[in-house]
This record gives C-alpha cells, structure tokens and sequence, in this order.
C-alpha cells in the first residue's frame, strides 16, 4: 500500500473522511492541505527531499477566502503536478458531476480515479485507492461509468470546447478568427470556425451561438 498520500481539500468534514478511509487501508503517511498552492508546495518540497509523495487527492472546487492563490482549483493543481511530477497517482474526489469535465480529467491529465462525493464516496473511495496502488488501471464511481459510453463526451474536442467558451465570454464569432489567432488555436480561418459552430448548432439542435452555449452549460461543457 501507498506509503505517503497527500490530501488536498478545504473542507474539514471531507479531510476526515478521506483520512479514515487511507487509515482503514493501513497508509503510515497522510498529511493533509486546504490550499492548492500549498499541495505543490508540498509534493515539491518532498521530491526535493528524496521522500515523495505517492498518491495526490484532491478536490475540484475549493472556496475563495482572504488568502491569494495562484492554483485556485483542483484541475489547475493536477494540471501543475502532472507536468512537474508525472509519477504521482492522482484521485479526484468532488461533488461535480459533468461528463465533459470529468472525462477531460482522464484524457487530459491521465488521473487515476475519480470518486463522486456521495452516499457510498467513502467505499468508493477505498477502491479506488487499492486500485491506484495495485493497477494502472483507471478507477470510476459506478454511477459515472456511462461516461466513457457518452456519444458527446466522445465527440466534442478541446477545439469545440475552446470555440464554446470565448463565445460564452463574448467573443463574437465575427471576432473569432482574431481571438484565435491571438491565442495560438488552429485551425483559426473564418470559414473553418464559422464550419465548426455550423456543425455544433447542428449537432446540439441549437438555434444561434446563444443558445449553443446554454445548452453546452446545462451539459457542463463550460
């Protein structure tokens, strides 16, 4: 079993429960942070110290207080672990539900599990770790296995996704062509990116950019 686990979560109630479950599982190490900052912080301070961490989890959302940060989410904390230490098992543990959000978890970030937070979270959870340690095999709530059989999670790419949201944030899709250009996303000519929203509207039944992001938030796309 895991021999040091860091658990990263800004709620008191959850820290217990996610440290019951590592202590039933007989983990000697489990420390344990409310600020994503500080998580980094620590899985770099002990790789320094030739003592790493094993096992990374974290939540999705933590709550804005007094203090600044520069990782406000969980997503952003394993986004920055990923890249500086690829070694380390990663379990999401959080309430979001999202098939898109979720799913890019995995594609983008090769988490190991994702457990929903819920009435059988803390068994979830339990298997989830053993799997992590005994497998590279990739661990799911149970009541979130459709995900991976989701024709538009399947569908929709990190392009789609990108496209949707400055559309969200106001970008006019008269503007589009500029904003993408200025951003680095490819392909980024006016007739591709009118083609791309073309397809979406069609592909969601949406009547005009408008209504494609309304129905991309009810999906949690953005």
């Amino acid at each position: 079993m895991f021999t040091k686990v860091l658990i990263a979560e800004d709620i008191d109630f959850n820290d217990i429960a996610v440290k019951q479950v590592l202590q039933e599982l007989n983990v000697p190490e489990i420390i344990y942070t409310k600020y994503c900052d500080d998580a980094l912080l620590k899985i770099r301070g002990a790789a320094l110290e030739n003592n790493p961490y094993q096992l990374l989890i974290t939540d999705l959302s933590f709550k804005p207080d007094h203090r600044e940060n520069n990782l406000k989410s969980g997503e952003e904390l394993i986004a920055a672990v990923r890249e500086l230490f690829p070694e380390i098992k990663i379990i999401a543990f959080s309430i979001e539900d999202k098939s898109y959000r979720i799913k890019s978890l995995f594609d983008n970030f090769n988490i190991n599990g994702f457990v929903m937070k819920g009435r059988n979270s803390i068994p979830e959870l339990k298997k989830a770790v053993q799997n992590a340690f005994d497998t590279d095999e990739k661990y799911l709530s149970q009541e979130l296995n459709y995900i991976f059989r989701d024709k538009t999670t399947n569908e929709i790419d990190n392009y789609d996704i990108q496209l949707i949201k400055y559309l969200s944030i106001g970008v006019s899709q008269d503007n589009m062509e500029a904003k993408f250009k200025e951003v680095g996303i490819t392909p980024n000519s006016k007739s591709s990116i009118e083609k791309r929203i073309n397809k979406l509207k069609i592909y969601f039944k949406a009547n005009n950019p408008t209504h494609l992001v309304a129905i991309a938030k009810d999906l949690g796309l953005v």
